[in-house]
């Protein structure tokens, strides 16, 4: 099956609004998390914020490159007052975007685009880092 152009900077953008999402969920949660055992995992979810502008840069500049413009919705945040559960909906974006990049990375070689192909491999190895670390701290926390 062929995907057309239009229906790829569509999925794309949509990635960039969840990317959108994501960094001001982790800097809400990071702002909020409580509790001595989440300590270490506070810093890390304003780097994976950070990570996840860049993402949302990236995207950004592969729409424009492709034809398209860039959107400036942001997705659904998911907000708690319970520390695991921030983990668990930080947990669920993540699976979010590995299943969305997986499925990018498939349209992309179909339309033999190899340097947008290139771009989000890169940004699913640091949403798959982000799953490893929030799972760490979700199974010892």
């Amino acid at each position: 099956m062929n995907i057309s152009r239009d229906v790829l900077l569509q999925a794309l953008n949509k990635d960039l609004e969840w990317e959108y999402a994501a960094a001001i969920q982790y800097i809400q949660h990071a702002s909020v998390i409580t509790g001595p055992e989440y300590d270490g995992i506070q810093k890390e979810l304003i780097i994976h914020s950070q990570e996840e502008m860049q993402h949302a840069v990236m995207l950004s500049e592969q729409i424009d490159f492709l034809g398209g413009v860039p959107v400036c919705q942001v997705e659904k945040i998911e907000l708690s007052v319970n520390s695991q559960a921030m983990l668990q909906q930080d947990l669920i974006g993540e699976d979010n975007a590995i299943r969305r990049y997986k499925e990018r990375i498939y349209q992309a070689e179909q339309m033999r685009e190899y340097g947008l192909r290139r771009v989000i491999e890169d940004i699913l190895i640091q949403e798959e880092e982000h799953k490893r670390d929030l799972l760490t701290v979700i199974h010892c926390g």
